[in-house]
């Protein structure tokens, strides 16, 4: 009897404690999950845009004669710089030289005949035929000369040459001359920012060629017409290059700075990346609740980043602790 009553009290003592246990299950389960939140601000911040660009030459001359002939001398090699005036190639000379002596002939035969018609020996007529004689054979004899002596028409160095000495002129330049003092960069700037471009801006150049180098040029042209499309226009950002040292074709970041504005900004705590992506991400308190949101950050300002998101108003607030254990719609409390 004794041992029956035992067992009823050990059973009881079993049920007692399975409800027990399931009550602080419950009570645990009920309690929100505490977090705490800051509020998000705005603050006055440099509008920096960064655009990517490749360098072209200020200016790029092909050297060719308008006829054909043979080549008698190359004087430049590919890297040879050059000055504006220099003599670069030298074409055949026989049509020159024949032309040379048809002028001659006629100056000594115009001389005679100006002599004649001033003491009326000839008349007004064959004064003004020998005249524009004169004249076609001149300016053919200069045409004849600019395109057998090709000369440089700017300081520059040679980029490209397409024959050797004696070959027969084919339509291809002779040789290409590029200037690189300055050289520019072609940039497309948003349709939001026209009235804010001026020319003369001064600009922030990275070249990838060169590492940890900053250059500094400024905005030399802005062009007037917006893509439809794309809605951004076009702007040339000049650098002068005493050294030459940067060079066309190179892969340029050029950063424009617009000015101050006040730009949303966010703690370093309310944002977290989510494993095995490298997004990043915060939780927006609104009403008892957290909201999982992906951000998108501009530059690290002490303590706080930049949002460049424009859904998250400013005195939104955001979750910053817990942030590993939190889930969209998760109703919380905030820990005071």
């Amino acid at each position: 009897m004794k041992k029956n009553v035992l067992i009823g009290l050990m059973g009881l003592a079993v049920v007692f404690a399975a409800c027990s246990n399931k009550n602080d299950a419950e009570n645990q389960n009920s309690e929100k999950f505490k977090i705490k939140v800051q509020q998000v601000s705005t603050q006055e911040v440099e509008e920096l845009n960064e655009y990517t660009a490749i360098v072209q030459a200020e200016a790029v001359n092909n050297i060719a004669p308008l006829t054909g002939g043979r080549i008698s001398k190359i004087y430049v090699e590919v890297g040879d710089r050059v000055s504006k005036g220099q003599l670069l190639v030298q074409m055949d000379e026989a049509n020159l030289k024949q032309t040379k002596t048809q002028l001659d002939n006629l100056e000594t035969s115009f001389k005679r005949i100006d002599e004649l018609y001033k003491v009326g020996g000839v008349s007004k007529s064959d004064w003004d035929a020998m005249n524009t004689n004169l004249e076609v054979t001149r300016t053919a004899y200069q045409n004849l000369l600019e395109n057998t002596q090709l000369l440089s028409p700017i300081n520059g160095v040679v980029s490209m040459r397409n024959y050797d000495s004696g070959d027969l002129y084919a339509g291809q330049p002779v040789v290409q001359i590029q200037q690189i003092n300055p050289v520019k960069m072609l940039i497309n700037v948003s349709e939001m920012l026209f009235t804010k471009v001026k020319v003369g801006m001064p600009v922030d150049i990275k070249i990838d060629a060169f590492e940890g180098e900053e250059f500094h040029g400024k905005i030399s042209l802005i062009y007037p017409t917006v893509d439809g499309v794309t809605h951004t226009f076009p702007v040339e950002v000049e650098l002068q290059n005493g050294n030459s040292k940067v060079r066309p074709g190179m892969y340029a970041r050029v950063t424009v700075n617009f000015g101050m504005n006040d730009h949303i900004v966010v703690p370093d705590e309310a944002i977290f990346r989510q494993q095995g992506s490298g997004n990043r991400y915060v939780y927006v308190y609104d009403n008892g609740r957290v909201y999982f949101k992906q951000v998108f950050l501009g530059r690290h300002l002490d303590n706080k980043y930049e949002l460049l998101n424009t859904d998250i108003p400013n005195g939104a607030f955001l979750a910053t602790t817990g942030l590993t254990r939190l889930k969209d719609s998760l109703e919380v409390e905030i820990e005071k």
